[in-house]
């Protein structure tokens, strides 16, 4: 795409010799300032302007106090056009944000010259200006759709939205707290969290805060609006961004309520599991396929049947469950368990075992 170029000239001879010398590049044209900024409001993507100081109407010096009073303009690079004996203007042109002077008459060459380097600083720029819009594109695109909850300088205290502008707060965020970004500012990270699970995070974000640890990695819970109870797993890292603003900190969230249920659901189980085996009369036990009888769990009434405890049996520690069956017994139920258990039918036998006293049962 052709550079565009805005050349402001009183002189018609001047313009043509200036439109001829640049002729690779696209020029626009005007007389004066006042036409100068007509047509930079009727183009938005002109990159360089050369611009004469000494102009009807409206002067050069006018138009770069325009320029540099507009966040629209300011960026536009600007040559300003002066003769031999104005070096106070071509100073006073360069503090109101010219980057370079030509002076007239102009040699050919020199001004080409001149106007191809700033050519490539501008190809340059835009191409630098593209590649960080892409980089930008993609941070946006994971931060956005990242299936994690993502918050950058979210605070601990409430804050104001002024107070929180820098925050960034993603949707999975949001949705796991059910808080929207503007709420989450004004509330604080501390006072969405349970107070049990708060008072277990502070000590170790004080020591964040003192520098003493660069993160640290955490489950608790956060409470939504509703009251309902969303457990979290947190990452917590300390960041440096430029701002220097104190609460620079990035944190992960990812939801694992449903693991948090499952969980409570099989200690649950488990403690049922072990209140009804203990009530059992005898032994109950869940063992390997193999001819050892291999125990993986074996409950406490093995104590009172056996007279050893269920960690010497656990694994064959200190003897297997098929050295307590009395000899004689061994094959004929080993047998007897194959048939059945290969049918996957019940398994029923009555034998004898040896105590660790040595009476049989």
């Amino acid at each position: 795409m052709l550079i565009k170029i805005l050349v402001v000239e009183d002189s018609a001879m001047d313009m043509l010799i200036i439109k001829n010398m640049l002729s690779e590049y696209d020029i626009l044209t005007a007389r004066d300032g006042v036409e100068a900024m007509r047509v930079l409001e009727e183009h938005d993507d002109i990159d360089l302007i050369i611009l004469d100081l000494n102009m009807p109407n409206m002067d050069g010096f006018q138009v770069l106090e325009r320029l540099k009073s507009s966040p629209r303009y300011r960026e536009i690079r600007t040559i300003i056009l002066t003769i031999y004996d104005e070096l106070d203007n071509e100073i006073k042109g360069l503090k109101l944000g010219a980057v370079d002077y030509i002076r007239k008459p102009v040699n050919m060459d020199s001004f080409k010259a001149r106007i191809a380097v700033h050519a490539e600083l501008i190809e340059a720029q835009k191409a630098l200006r593209q590649k960080l819009h892409e980089q930008w594109l993609t941070l946006d695109l994971i931060f956005y759709q990242a299936p994690i909850g993502i918050a950058i300088c979210y605070n601990k205290e409430p804050a104001t939205i002024e107070a929180g502008r820098y925050c960034r707060i993603n949707p999975m965020f949001e949705r796991i707290t059910g808080r929207k970004k503007e709420e989450l500012i004004r509330l604080g990270w501390a006072a969405i969290t349970h107070p049990d699970d708060l008072k277990e995070e502070l000590p170790v974000y004080e020591k964040l805060q003192s520098g003493e640890i660069s993160g640290y990695n955490i489950d608790k819970r956060l409470i939504r609006p509703d009251g309902s109870v969303a457990w979290v797993n947190l990452i917590m890292s300390r960041l440096s961004l430029y701002n220097n603003q104190q609460g620079n900190y990035i944190c992960l969230i990812q939801d694992i309520t449903e693991r948090k249920t499952m969980e409570k659901a099989l200690i649950e189980s488990e403690r049922s599991k072990s209140v009804l085996l203990s009530h059992l009369p005898g032994l109950a036990y869940r063992c390997k396929y193999d001819r050892e009888w291999t125990m993986q769990y074996i409950s406490d009434g093995c104590l009172e049947l056996t007279g050893y405890s269920p960690e010497s049996l656990l694994n064959s520690k200190d003897l297997s469950y098929n050295d307590l069956i009395v000899p004689e017994y061994r094959e004929a139920l080993w047998k007897e368990w194959e048939r059945l258990l290969s049918r996957r039918m019940p398994f029923k036998y009555e034998y004898e075992i040896i105590t660790a006293e040595g009476a049989r049962k």
